[in-house]
């Protein structure tokens, strides 16, 4: 379910207007989280890291008012709640878009992604369809292969998009933590860094 945000009275509404003029409104940076924990813990539950961070990451999402606005018609709206719409690698290595709806209980979550990565598997091309196109996702990407600091994203100014945009990259070793970089693109004109400091924080504290 969404609702409309009154403009009118909206504390935002001079940033929505000044920045939804912009032909590129997004803003980005990167962090490093703390996964020392989250990979012990994906590993005594027997389930795949990338599925565990990844519903942890939505979870953490769906905390901050800002990470679930989305820009319609002119119109921002709030939704109840955001899912994934994840890039998914194939064994040729090709990708393909998906749908993986957030669910209150991990195990639920996986079966809907491991379903979904199975469909990719199976599948050819980008898999666009208005499943993956709906606007209550967060886009999400992972490059295991890099330690990136940095990351940008290919994206069309004349196809109205306000859809937050998180990537994970390569984990490493500090010290004795693992360490993985996190990239957060997001509307300026929904959200500032404090909202990418919330986010980070809830994940943060979510892997631990």
């Amino acid at each position: 379910m969404k609702h409309l945000i009154d403009l009118d009275t909206w504390p935002r509404r001079e940033h929505f207007a000044f920045f939804s003029a912009f032909e590129e409104p997004f803003f980005g940076l990167t962090a490093h989280v703390d996964c020392t924990a989250a990979q012990v813990a994906a590993k005594q539950l027997g389930v795949s890291f990338f599925l565990y961070y990844l519903y942890h990451a939505l979870e953490a999402a769906n905390e901050v008012e800002a990470f679930r606005y989305r820009i319609e018609n002119g119109q921002v709206c709030l939704y109840d709640r955001i899912h994934a719409s994840a890039t998914l690698g194939r064994p040729d290595h090709t990708f393909a878009f998906s749908f993986i709806e957030q669910n209150n209980a991990l195990d639920g979550f996986i079966a809907s992604a491991e379903a979904e990565i199975a469909a990719v598997q199976a599948s050819t091309g980008l898999r666009l369809s208005d499943a993956t196109a709906r606007p209550d996702v967060v886009h999400c990407s992972a490059l295991p292969w890099v330690r990136f600091t940095a990351l940008s994203h290919a994206r069309s100014f004349t196809h109205p998009d306000s859809c937050p945009k998180i990537s994970f990259g390569q984990v490493f070793r500090d010290g004795e933590t693992l360490q993985m970089p996190v990239s957060v693109h997001l509307h300026h004109g929904l959200g500032d860094g404090y909202h990418v400091g919330l986010f980070l924080d809830a994940f943060q504290r979510r892997l631990r």
